[in-house]
């Protein structure tokens, strides 16, 4: 563990005092190699925790996430050079080290044993992300939009903060391979429902759970590149950890508190979907559709199935990708054209045709077209809700189609149709944009061939 997170923190002093011709160019690298040291943790073993120590261990839980985070903080720094481009050296350096303090806290996150430590890190990640919207945000909604995150985010977790201190003091430790130990002493009754259910909502928010989810549009639209990237990735995918993490241990939760989470979840889905198809802010439609697909992984993690924590654990990591790759195309957009209205940036095909094509590419696996894991996520997801309920067939086969139907709408607002003719000149896409996309595309690509990786099963 201490050989990825004893570079990633010194990536801090690198951005603070590289040559600044060089500042990109060294960090950058560096992220990449620490992307690339980190893909052993991958690999298959045959202990329930890879190197474990007295706080982290990585189990296949959270392997696929740790490596996912690592991942995109070069990708972050790609997406956001040409927003930084004529901001001072100092606000570089600062928007560098924003980016990369989170990153530590992340990984602690993921691959903490001990559910104190996982509370902190859990609750730190948040003040980097809330300076990175607060300051290099665009418009100057980007003060509410910090206040809503922050808000929403520190209430729904003082219950959590409460839950944990009751489970200590009831089972006399935190170490999760100790409470996996210990039988469950949340028995049915009324004070364990709460304490159940206070132990959930935070997590419920952060992932977001239809009904908590106004401060993620908020959010995704001030955001900068980097911020939305972040929150799309990772944030919300702690949401779903933090789920599959305390189920786990809870045992089953009582039916008062399944049927609430499931059906909110998946009348979200279908809601946010439907909202999706009026948008007319791009970010806003990419950020609904985190919403929908997160509704499923939260669907997922509440029956507790092997097949629907594999299903929940496949999809968290190609939404991750998927939409992270979205929002840089969006931003692509935005760069050039200076809106994020559909009406007034749309038929850029024509002026940018190989920009059409990871357009294409991202869009379809975001609707899940065979091959892809998103496919794979959505139908094993689906057959698990099915063998809980029948009925969950009719709001899940709905959602499914108003996904294809909102971002195939995404798709041909984007690319086809006339163009409007105040974009008669735009400049070129260029190395850096399609090295990003390519770096995006390329990791979904590759788990087509041997999605196992990151199904969250033991191998």
């Amino acid at each position: 563990m201490l050989k990825i997170m004893l570079p990633m923190t010194m990536l801090i002093p690198t951005a603070l005092l590289s040559h600044p011709k060089l500042l990109w160019t060294s960090t950058t690298t560096y992220s990449l190699l620490i992307a690339t040291m980190s893909l052993q943790w991958l690999l298959p073993t045959h202990y329930p925790h890879k190197s474990l120590t007295h706080w982290t261990g990585i189990d296949q839980i959270s392997s696929p996430l740790l490596v996912l985070s690592c991942w995109l903080l070069p990708l972050m720094m790609l997406a956001s050079q040409h927003h930084l481009q004529h901001e001072p050296l100092v606000r570089k350096r600062m928007f560098l080290t924003t980016m990369i303090t989170v990153q530590p806290l992340i990984i602690l996150a993921f691959s903490t044993t001990e559910l104190m430590l996982f509370y902190i890190s859990f609750e730190a990640t948040l003040i980097p992300t809330l300076i990175l919207i607060t300051r290099w945000g665009n418009q100057p909604e980007r003060l509410t939009a910090g206040i809503y995150l922050l808000f929403y985010t520190l209430i729904s977790s003082l219950p959590l903060l409460v839950a944990i201190l009751c489970l200590h003091t009831q089972t006399g430790t935190l170490h999760l391979t100790m409470l996996k130990l210990t039988h469950s002493p949340l028995t049915d009754s009324w004070t364990n429902l709460l304490l159940n259910a206070a132990l959930l909502t935070a997590f419920m928010v952060k992932a977001p759970l239809y009904g908590f989810h106004l401060w993620l549009p908020k959010a995704h639209v001030e955001a900068p590149i980097a911020g939305s990237m972040l929150l799309a990735a990772l944030l919300l995918k702690l949401g779903g950890y933090g789920i599959m993490r305390i189920t786990l241990l809870t045992g089953p939760p009582l039916d008062q508190l399944h049927y609430p989470f499931l059906t909110l979840a998946l009348w979200g889905a279908l809601m946010t979907s439907s909202i999706c198809l009026r948008q007319t802010d791009l970010k806003s439609l990419i950020a609904y559709s985190s919403v929908s697909h997160m509704g499923l992984v939260i669907a997922a993690s509440m029956i507790q199935t092997q097949w629907s924590f594999s299903g929940a654990m496949i999809l968290m990591i190609s939404h991750g990708l998927t939409s992270s790759m979205l929002f840089c195309l969006a931003n692509t957009n935005y760069e050039r054209t200076h809106s994020r209205i559909l009406t007034l940036a749309r038929g850029l095909q024509p002026l940018l045709p190989l920009m059409a094509t990871w357009w294409l590419l991202a869009n379809l696996t975001n609707m899940a077209l065979p091959p892809t894991t998103n496919l794979m996520a959505e139908l094993t997801i689906m057959i698990a809700l099915f063998n809980w309920s029948p009925f969950t067939i009719l709001l899940t086969g709905i959602a499914t189609l108003l996904t294809a139907s909102y971002t195939l709408f995404m798709l041909l607002t984007t690319q086809r149709g006339p163009t409007p003719t105040h974009l008669t000149s735009i400049q070129n896409s260029n190395t850096r944009e399609h090295l990003l996309m390519t770096l995006h595309i390329l990791p979904m690509l590759l788990l087509m061939l041997k999605p196992e990786l990151i199904s969250g099963a033991p191998l």
